[in-house]
């Protein structure tokens, strides 16, 4: 039910939007229309690769290794694990979300799987490297990994004290 109603909110705010487009003139709503379903037709196909591939990943790996790695009863040492992994994790976030997708299906631990996930968007490697560093300079990236490295625990933490979502 609460995936209908999101995708509820999510159609009427394109529709809104939309409505808001069309109201400044036919060449923005139309403009707006044609870079949106370009976008659509370039992301789409990764989406659905990246959700078939994810479920190639939970089929081949044990669900032993998860819950052993990652599970409810690995407390801290699993959100150590999950944050390595998610600073090792190359990729967007059609990876990075199915993978933790596939981890909490497998068995994971939720603060596992959210330290996974919070450490995949602040400190995936590659992205530092080929994004940040040639973009700032390497000492503001460090530094600025080096400030959010708490995060990851921190919102472990949180969900261990929230409890089970």
């Amino acid at each position: 039910m609460s995936a209908l109603l999101v995708d509820i909110v999510l159609w009427a705010t394109v529709l809104g939007v939309g409505l808001l487009t069309f109201k400044r003139g036919k060449p923005v709503f139309q403009g707006a229309l044609k870079r949106g379903m370009s976008d659509f037709i370039d992301v789409a196909p990764r989406v659905g690769i990246g959700v078939v591939g994810a479920g190639y990943i939970a089929a081949i790996i044990p669900p032993e290794f998860i819950t052993g790695s990652l599970g409810p009863d690995t407390g801290w040492f699993g959100v150590l694990t999950a944050t390595i992994a998610g600073a090792a994790t190359p990729g967007g976030p059609v990876i990075g979300f199915s993978l933790g997708a596939v981890a909490l299906k497998s068995g994971a631990g939720a603060p596992q799987v959210i330290a996974y996930v919070v450490a995949w968007a602040l400190f995936a490697f590659q992205r530092m490297i080929l994004w940040e560093i040639p973009f700032m300079p390497a000492r503001f990236v460090w530094f600025r990994a080096a400030v959010s490295l708490p995060f990851p625990f921190l919102a472990a933490a949180l969900a261990m004290l929230l409890g089970k979502p």
